[in-house]
């Protein structure tokens, strides 16, 4: 990949994840490329601080809901400056989403999604919505930072309902 493209396609084996960002953060240097340095920085900040207060080397799937968190953080800033009228700071919340981005896999289809919650409620033999928190176990990690949980939830919801 060239330096300026760490874009993920699909969710990389253990501990690749981090080292492609920490890649990503020696180009920016290199390019002197200082807002999305500064991006980097926070999201290797993030996982640092995670490892840090958990005691534990995080795997790429708990990088991804590191920045599935800041990308949440972040649609929540635009929303709150948005409605203050603040448009230049939603501006570089929306800047630091397209960074955090470049280091999320692909987004799963409707239909993909529909297929992996299938597969769940089958896998856990749930029947009703009681069975909701069974489902989520199976669905979640399949589908962390490829598809907004909150949607696949209420899919969960719909079909068990």
């Amino acid at each position: 990949m060239p330096a300026g493209s760490s874009a993920c396609t699909d969710i990389p084996s253990p501990a690749v994840l981090k080292q492609q960002i920490t890649d990503a953060m020696k180009a920016a240097m290199k390019s002197g490329e200082k807002a999305r340095l500064g991006v980097i920085r926070l999201i290797l900040a993030a996982v640092k601080q995670r490892e840090v207060d958990e005691r534990i080397e995080l795997d790429d799937t708990q990088v991804l809901a590191v920045l599935d968190k800041m990308i949440k953080q972040r649609r929540d800033s635009i929303e709150q400056y948005g409605n203050a009228g603040r448009d230049e700071l939603a501006a570089a919340e929306a800047a630091e989403i397209d960074v955090i981005h470049e280091f999320m896999p692909t987004a799963l289809s409707d239909d993909e999604i529909a297929t992996i919650v299938a597969g769940a409620i089958a896998e856990s033999g749930a029947e009703s919505i009681r069975d909701m928190g069974k489902v989520m176990a199976i669905v979640k990690p399949q589908v962390q930072g490829r598809a907004d949980v909150g949607k696949v939830s209420g899919l969960v919801k719909q079909k068990l309902g």
